[in-house]
Protein backbone atom coordinates (compact mmCIF):
# COMPACT_ATOMS: atom_id res chain seq x y z
CA UNK A 1 0.00 0.00 0.00
CA UNK A 2 1.82 3.48 -0.92
CA UNK A 3 1.85 6.35 1.96
CA UNK A 4 1.36 9.48 1.22
CA UNK A 5 3.76 11.78 3.14
CA UNK A 6 3.01 15.35 4.44
CA UNK A 7 5.69 16.77 5.68
CA UNK A 8 5.78 19.91 7.86
CA UNK A 9 7.98 23.08 6.09
CA UNK A 10 8.80 26.50 6.68
CA UNK A 11 7.54 28.86 3.57
CA UNK A 12 7.19 31.75 2.68
CA UNK A 13 7.44 33.59 5.76
CA UNK A 14 5.25 30.99 7.26
CA UNK A 15 4.65 27.24 7.39
CA UNK A 16 2.93 25.03 4.82
CA UNK A 17 2.78 21.23 4.11
CA UNK A 18 4.25 19.32 1.73
CA UNK A 19 3.37 16.16 -0.51
CA UNK A 20 6.37 15.41 -2.47
CA UNK A 21 7.67 18.42 -4.63
CA UNK A 22 4.16 20.52 -4.02
CA UNK A 23 3.78 22.94 -1.02
CA UNK A 24 0.48 24.18 0.32
CA UNK A 25 -0.38 27.48 0.49
CA UNK A 26 1.19 29.27 3.20
CA UNK A 27 -0.16 29.15 6.92
CA UNK A 28 0.74 31.91 9.61
CA UNK A 29 1.89 29.67 12.24
CA UNK A 30 3.21 25.96 12.38
CA UNK A 31 0.28 24.64 14.49
CA UNK A 32 -2.33 26.10 11.58
CA UNK A 33 -0.02 24.00 8.98
CA UNK A 34 0.16 21.14 11.14
CA UNK A 35 -4.00 20.75 11.15
CA UNK A 36 -4.41 21.91 7.76
CA UNK A 37 -2.00 18.84 6.99
CA UNK A 38 -3.47 16.33 9.65
CA UNK A 39 -7.12 17.58 7.90
CA UNK A 40 -5.92 16.62 4.58
CA UNK A 41 -4.45 13.61 5.11
CA UNK A 42 -8.04 12.54 6.90
CA UNK A 43 -9.62 13.49 3.89
CA UNK A 44 -7.35 11.84 1.85
CA UNK A 45 -8.11 8.32 3.19
CA UNK A 46 -12.12 8.65 2.87
CA UNK A 47 -13.16 6.11 0.72
CA UNK A 48 -15.21 8.00 -2.45
CA UNK A 49 -17.40 6.67 -5.59
CA UNK A 50 -15.88 4.40 -7.82
CA UNK A 51 -15.74 6.51 -10.91
CA UNK A 52 -14.35 6.07 -14.44
CA UNK A 53 -11.44 8.44 -15.17
CA UNK A 54 -9.48 9.75 -17.70
CA UNK A 55 -6.13 11.28 -17.88
CA UNK A 56 -3.11 12.13 -20.29
CA UNK A 57 0.46 10.92 -18.92
CA UNK A 58 4.10 12.34 -19.79
CA UNK A 59 4.19 11.35 -22.98
CA UNK A 60 1.01 12.77 -24.00
CA UNK A 61 -0.81 9.66 -24.12
CA UNK A 62 -4.42 9.17 -23.46
CA UNK A 63 -5.61 6.41 -20.77
CA UNK A 64 -8.99 5.57 -19.82
CA UNK A 65 -9.20 4.06 -15.93
CA UNK A 66 -11.45 2.79 -13.70
CA UNK A 67 -10.46 4.13 -10.35
CA UNK A 68 -11.95 1.93 -7.68
CA UNK A 69 -13.25 4.83 -5.20
CA UNK A 70 -12.18 2.61 -2.03
CA UNK A 71 -8.68 1.99 -2.85
CA UNK A 72 -7.27 5.42 -0.52
CA UNK A 73 -3.36 5.45 0.44
CA UNK A 74 -2.60 5.27 3.52
CA UNK A 75 -1.11 8.69 4.88
CA UNK A 76 1.32 10.30 7.73
CA UNK A 77 1.58 14.05 8.51
CA UNK A 78 5.52 13.92 9.71
CA UNK A 79 6.58 17.28 11.79
CA UNK A 80 10.23 17.29 12.44
CA UNK A 81 12.34 19.98 13.17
Amino acid sequence: MVTVRYDIVEHDGGWAYKVQDVLSETYPSHEAALKAASDAAARQTLAGTTDGIVYQDKDGEWHEELADGRDRPATRVIDAP
